[in-house]
């Protein structure tokens, strides 16, 4: 199961990381352990690790506008870098 890094910058912090248990739920069909990252700097960039075991139900999931509204109402700024685990 790889674990898959999404990065990207909000809109607050503070909100962002208070939406965590919305993503644990959005994120529960094909991911588990979600943990969330807030840079060390201080500044608005982000990043959610996920262990995923079903990666096209992740990337048909990001595609929707249920998703879209999440990172919306989360704060979310595009653009959403992806880091997939290699071993």
């Amino acid at each position: 199961m790889p674990r898959v890094v999404f990065t990207h910058a909000v809109s607050d912090v503070d909100h962002w990381v208070s939406k965590h248990s919305e993503r644990v739920q959005a994120f529960s069909a094909w991911g588990s352990n979600v943990l969330d990252h807030v840079n060390a700097d201080g500044s608005k960039s982000v990043g959610v690790s996920v262990d995923v075991h079903d990666m096209d139900a992740m990337q048909a999931a990001m595609q929707t506008p249920e998703m879209g509204a999440a990172k919306e109402a989360h704060g979310v700024l595009e653009p959403v870098l992806v880091f997939v685990e290699k071993s």
